[in-house]
């Protein structure tokens, strides 16, 4: 079982254009939080200083997942990226409360804020990157199901309305409401924490080998009942791993059936549901009714 080429590419060029994109974020947001003292541009900083470390280690945890199963990993290494993106839920969680201790601070003891005309600059193009990173994992995520560019849209999901949500803190400012800024920080932190428990309540799912929603096994048992000559099928079992999906069936076929019959509707049971579905990987057993 091997991961097309076409996927391959993506899927590296998904974890490289995420590196870049929160590289380049904390760049100019160190810049303008320096100029402007905001907390709630803070805030942004810490999430995208994290979010870099979180997309290096996606970017290694999917070279990591591309690589065929060995001898000592017959199923590939798929649940590297499931092991990402739990570290992605920590270094989020992290930033989260890292983010609401700078804010409760902030509230206590207000401070005047500095030039905001360079934050706002920064947060539009936060935004506008942002945008084009989630158009693009979007696309990835549909070709190829990786757990890991899933994880990683989801928080920067959760950085579109934290940038957003930023962009107006400064704003307000600007036009005298200062003190918005910190409640905003902490709003933000607040998300930040409930984005990082999704994610790591899909990443534990696939590596608590958690089963396939319901309606897609529904599909495959439909798949194979249409098949003539197959009578049955039972315990159908399912699991995913980074962009595979491994499925086993047993077949009930008559008994008196020769032993090579069976074995061609194996194979077109396994044939039928991979055509439907390409990321699956169909162990097929058959028993006699």
């Amino acid at each position: 079982m091997t991961v097309s080429a076409e996927h391959q590419r993506l899927l590296r060029l998904a974890t490289r254009a995420s590196l870049t994109v929160a590289s380049i974020l904390v760049m100019t947001k160190a810049i303008a939080w320096w100029l402007s003292g905001s907390v709630s541009l803070l805030a942004g900083l810490t999430d995208s200083a994290l979010d870099a470390v979180a997309s290096f280690l996606n970017l290694l945890a999917v070279h990591y997942a591309l690589r065929p199963a060995d001898d000592d990993h017959r199923f590939g290494h798929g649940k590297a990226e499931a092991l990402a993106g739990m570290a992605q839920a920590l270094f989020i969680g992290v930033s989260a409360v890292l983010i609401g201790v700078q804010a409760v601070q902030r509230l206590q003891a207000p401070q005047p804020l500095g030039d905001t005309a360079a934050g706002i600059g920064v947060m539009v193009l936060s935004l506008v990157l942002t945008v084009a990173l989630l158009a693009f994992q979007r696309k990835v995520i549909r070709l190829t199901g990786s757990t890991a560019v899933r994880a990683d849209s989801l928080h920067y999901r959760s950085d579109l309305l934290l940038n957003g949500s930023i962009l107006l803190a400064l704003v307000l400012a600007r036009f005298g409401w200062p003190q918005l800024d910190a409640l905003f920080g902490l709003g933000i932190a607040v998300y930040i924490l409930w984005s990082a428990l999704q994610i790591a309540r899909e990443s534990t799912a696939i590596l608590m080998d958690q089963e396939l929603p319901a309606d897609i096994g529904e599909r495959m048992l439909e798949v194979v009942l249409a098949i003539p000559g197959v009578q049955g099928v039972h315990d159908l079992r399912s699991r995913v791993s980074g962009s595979h999906w491994f499925v086993q069936l047993h077949l009930e076929l008559p008994g008196d059936l020769p032993l090579h019959r069976a074995h061609e509707l194996c194979v077109q049971a396994s044939a039928a549901i991979r055509e439907r579905y390409p990321r699956a990987d169909v162990m097929v057993h058959a028993d006699p009714v």
